[in-house]
């Protein structure tokens, strides 16, 4: 391992965890952050994007010793805890922080070439409920993450942090042509099915057994207004998860769960 100790927050090697809270300063770094142990454990043994370095308080460098030991051209820096919080700007990184290089964008189409379920996201603004999401469809079988417009940005710490890392594991991209892409889809084979909670759309059990062996693309929208009426219009179906009357919808990464879920059934 290459293990650097550094006790001084203004150390310009420090300067890819320099006031990772900004989104927007990551991103025109052309970095990204994974935060917490279980991630950084994952970008380092199960991501494909490339690591630049790993910034980690003395406990916590013990506790993932052995990832770090397996990627030896991985540089680590030791810092006290009070000198990561300086240079985060935060503390709620459990001692344990690594930067990433962004990857060239991929091309959606050739993302969904050889996927069975994707995830169509459409103006889903909040950072942990794109991460959620991300978790959700990793754990349900989705084989990729779309984002149309208006979606926060899958490699925002806060997504991956909520995705337990999946957002660094499961194939994403973002699509340029909207929503005409979800045309595309439908007349390349799949079932493209908008989740809404009007009470005329199809119940989601019933789609799923409608649907069976199709590939299937879950669209969703908007954490309080939904889809736009252009991507309902795209898509060929309409499904809802029943709930009770009193209730009007569910949260945006809880629906994603439960239709991933139920479309993991059939």
């Amino acid at each position: 391992m290459s293990l650097i100790y550094v006790d001084d927050p203004t150390d310009s090697r420090l300067s890819d965890f320099r006031a990772v809270s900004e989104p927007e300063l990551a991103l025109t770094r052309g970095l990204f952050i994974a935060e917490g142990r279980m991630v950084v454990r994952r970008l380092l043994t199960e991501s494909a994007f490339v690591p630049r370095a790993v910034l980690v308080t003395p406990s916590a460098e013990k506790a993932v010793e052995d990832v770090l030991r397996a990627r030896p051209e991985v540089p680590v820096f030791i810092v006290p805890k009070e000198v990561m919080d300086g240079v985060a700007g935060f503390n709620v990184h459990r001692g344990c922080l690594a930067s990433g290089e962004r990857p060239t964008p991929a091309d959606w189409r050739t993302c969904v070439v050889h996927a069975r379920r994707a995830v169509v996201l459409e103006r889903v603004g909040d950072a942990d409920n794109v991460g959620a999401i991300f978790r959700s469809a990793a754990a349900f079988g989705a084989d990729v993450v779309l984002t149309g417009p208006a979606c926060a940005d899958p490699l925002y710490r806060k997504a991956i942090r909520t995705s337990m890392g999946a957002a660094l594991t499961l194939p994403f991209a973002a699509i340029d042509a909207w929503p005409m892409a979800l045309s595309e889809l439908a007349r390349d084979g799949w079932a493209v099915a908008a989740l809404t909670p009007a009470a005329d759309a199809m119940p989601l059990r019933e789609f799923a057994s409608a649907t069976r062996p199709q590939r299937v693309a879950l669209v969703l929208g908007h954490e309080g207004e939904g889809l736009t009426d252009a991507a309902l219009a795209a898509c060929e179906f309409r499904i809802r998860i029943p709930i009770r009357p009193s209730v009007d919808s569910l949260n945006v990464a809880t629906a994603a769960a439960i239709a991933l879920y139920e479309l993991g059934q059939v």
